[in-house]
């Protein structure tokens, strides 16, 4: 391959001639170089007739052409190819016959074209007509990358310069690339924005210049675990962009005007939407937030809408097709896209935003050079004439990150950190990405900072904060990520907190009969995970009050594993109106449906219901909504178990609503044996009285029977409870009845 680019392995030796001026000024536009007919033989091509061939300066190669009044020793060059080898007239220059390799042949030529000189005025041109002139007028003429060469077509002169040559056969090099034009040689045009000319009827190999880079890896713009939505993206709004425009005018189609990304909040929709306007090689991207585009003046919200696409639309009418693109982002759209008539403010002016926007994009004079990005995490309040084709008709969901995705951007944020050394060996992101399940890119972002907050702090001394810190010792730690675990949380994880205060003493060994439903809800949870045909399970806990259902419950959700675990009580809803208490409701489920996996704990279903049984009087707005969500199946991919608990078995079986759960367990209270068992684990009372004791607690609620021993511990006359907890005194039985007879059985 040097052959094809060096000189020296395909060139005679060099020989100085002086430089002249080409003797006629039609001759300047032929890019051929003259000497006398004597020097004309020393350049001629081994095997080939009347082919001349000139290495000019070691830098380009020109085909020769004898000329009467050129003398001996001479060599005519116009004043591009003189300003192109760096030589003035009278100068001497270095020239060398050039020996073409085989394989020489270029297979695509790509040229940047513009006026020699330049104005206001501005020419259309046919590429196939002019590439056809080209290869007849420069047959077996070498074009080397750089070149700039003059020519005339259709009385106007031009010229361009060679910005590609590639050989056929020869794969892509470092080297200076040339090669000689042939009959089958491609030739694509290029033109820069302001040099007046419109290539037309480009066709095959020819692109668009869409893009800055000719290729980008999402992990270097800072985008982690979006791979599949990116392609998606792609596919659908810039397939068709990246090809010439008379290939889309051929297909009959337009461009995607508008797309809508939408997902939980963190998860990466404004990075994305930031990162496609920085890697489209367009004009700069108008950002707007929705509430800034609102005025106080009638009218200015509408204006400042129009104004948005006014520089799309005068690119538009002066330059058509090959206008560029302009890219506008909509962050917070929802705030100025609602359902048209759902705002109550009397001015109408959310009603007018939509349609002065739906005018712009897709009116009677709808623009095909507008990119529009919207972004929100409230899909479901936009106005539905915005969702369809030739609107945002793109719509990517973004998620929340898988494994993979979480791992990609610990990695983006680790990056830095692993090439300075900061980052310990035992830090294991693998690791990480999986202790992170449902968190946010934003959540994830947060987890590092705080790592490294704490690898920050080892190195201050609060004492002396002005004491220098030595920037090899900072290492952040496996351990400093646990912690930052503890501090960042997921917003859509598992409310572990909530779960664990449902179940103060953790959950003792109670008997068969517990142990058994235990297991077979555990079993529902397997069901949940791996069953194709259940992705919603329903399981009901119903039995006495304190007999342990929000402790099983929050057992179940725990012990799942699964990335999101939230539970639903009245005790969150204090002094709420209905609707109110609805919606948060509707939020928990629709958190849940952005997880793959998840469980929701309807605690007291009664007490959510606002039962009570003077009247009978019950919220039927509040039991109509769970009837629905209890009923209505997560979307594709995402899988739901929802544990209700309730001690009214009889008042929701009089609503019908023990039938919307798939199962329903009875939760006992503690015979004799069970209670026995338990009193053991605690080791309160001596061997003697533990029968006693435990014959006493039948058929007592669990909690209750806490409550007791927690009393009775207290001892007579107090003070007694570190020390019988600890196993150094036991409980009096005597002062046990007493408590006892204090104790309200329900």
């Amino acid at each position: 391959m040097a052959s094809r680019f060096g000189l020296s392995s395909s060139s005679s030796s060099a020989s100085s001639m002086r430089v002249t001026n080409t003797p006629a000024s039609d001759l300047a536009l032929t890019n051929l170089a003259f000497c006398s007919p004597s020097d004309l033989r020393n350049f001629a091509v081994p095997g080939h007739n009347n082919l001349y061939l000139a290495a000019v300066a070691d830098s380009f190669v020109l085909s020769l052409s004898a000329h009467d009044t050129i003398g001996s020793g001479q060599i005519a060059l116009n004043a591009v190819q003189r300003r192109c080898a760096k030589v003035s007239s009278g100068d001497s220059v270095q020239v060398s016959r050039f020996v073409p390799p085989e394989d020489f042949n270029l297979a695509l030529l790509t040229l940047e074209l513009e006026f020699v000189k330049k104005g206001s005025k501005s020419e259309q041109i046919d590429a196939v007509l002019l590439a056809k002139q080209l290869r007849k007028r420069f047959m077996n003429q070498v074009m080397t990358v750089g070149q700039k060469v003059l020519f005339e077509y259709h009385g106007n002169n031009y010229s361009f310069t060679v910005s590609n040559a590639a050989v056929e056969g020869q794969e892509k090099s470092n080297s200076l690339e040339r090669g000689m034009i042939s009959d089958d040689t491609y030739i694509v045009f290029e033109t820069s924005r302001d040099s007046g000319i419109k290539i037309v009827n480009q066709r095959e190999g020819a692109t668009s210049n869409i893009f800055k880079q000719k290729e980008f890896n999402l992990q270097s713009l800072g985008i982690g675990g979006l791979s599949a939505e990116f392609a998606d993206i792609f596919r659908r709004a810039f397939a068709s962009r990246v090809f010439p425009p008379h290939v889309t005018s051929k297909l009959g189609i337009k461009h995607v005007k508008g797309m809508l990304l939408y997902g939980p909040p963190g998860t990466g929709k404004t990075l994305m939407a930031r990162q496609i306007g920085k890697i489209l090689n367009g004009k700069e991207p108008k950002i707007v937030n929705g509430p800034e585009v609102l005025s106080k003046f009638v009218g200015e919200t509408e204006k400042n809408v129009r104004d948005l696409f006014a520089d799309a639309e005068q690119d538009q009418r002066t330059r058509g097709d090959e206008s560029d693109l302009h890219v506008i982002i909509f962050d917070e759209i929802d705030a100025i896209c609602k359902s048209r008539g759902s705002t109550r403010d009397g001015t109408g002016v959310h009603d007018s935003i939509v349609n002065q926007l739906l005018t712009k994009i897709d009116g009677v004079e709808s623009l095909n050079n507008v990119l529009l990005i919207g972004m929100t995490n409230r899909k479901d309040m936009l106005d539905e004439a915005l969702l369809r084709p030739g609107r945002l008709e793109v719509q990517v969901e973004i998620s929340l990150p898988d494994e993979n995705g979480r791992l990609q951007i610990l990695q983006i944020h680790t990056n830095k950190m692993k090439e300075n050394s900061f980052l310990a060996a035992d830090v294991n992101l693998q690791e990480l990405a999986a202790r992170t399940k449902n968190y946010s890119g934003a959540e994830l972002e947060g987890v590092v900072k705080s790592a490294v907050s704490y690898a920050l702090n080892r190195q201050l001394s609060l004492e002396d904060l002005t004491k220098p810190v030595e920037e090899e010792n900072i290492k952040v730690t496996m351990d400093d990520f646990l912690n930052a675990l503890h501090e960042v949380t997921s917003a859509f994880g598992a409310s572990t907190d909530d779960l664990e205060r449902c179940r103060l003493h953790g959950m003792v060994e109670c008997g068969d009969r517990h142990k058994h439903i235990y297991q077979r809800a555990m079993l529902l949870v397997e069901q949940v995970k791996v069953s194709k045909g259940s992705p919603l399970v329903t399981c009901l806990l119903e039995g006495s009050r304190g007999s342990g259902k929000t402790a099983l419950s929050a057992t179940v959700g725990i012990d799942s594993d699964f990335p999101y675990v939230k539970i639903v009580s009245a005790e969150s809803m204090i002094g709420l109106h209905e609707s109110t208490k609805c919606a948060q409701i509707i939020k928990v489920f629709e958190d849940a449906y952005k997880s793959p996996l998840s469980v929701i704990i309807l605690d007291d279903i009664e007490r959510l219901l606002e039962y009570v049984p003077i009247g009978p009087r019950f919220s039927n707005l509040i039991s109509q909504t769970l009837l629905v969500l209890l009923k209505r199946l997560p979307p594709k991919g995402k899988k739901l178990m929802v544990i209700g608990t309730t001690s009214e078995l009889d008042f929701l079986e009089s609503i019908g609503f023990c039938d919307t759960f798939s199962v329903t367990y009875h939760i006992p209270t503690l015979n004799t044996t069970d209670a026995k068992k338990v009193l053991e684990q605690l080791n309160v009372f001596t061997d003697e009285d533990i029968d006693s004791a435990a014959e006493a607690l039948n058929d007592m609620p669990i909690r209750k029977l806490y409550m007791l021993i927690e009393m009775a511990a207290q001892g007579e006359h107090g003070g007694s409870a570190e020390a019988i907890f600890s196993g150094k005194e036991k409980i009096s039985i005597a002062h046990f009845y007493d408590c006892l007879q204090d104790v309200v059985r329900l």
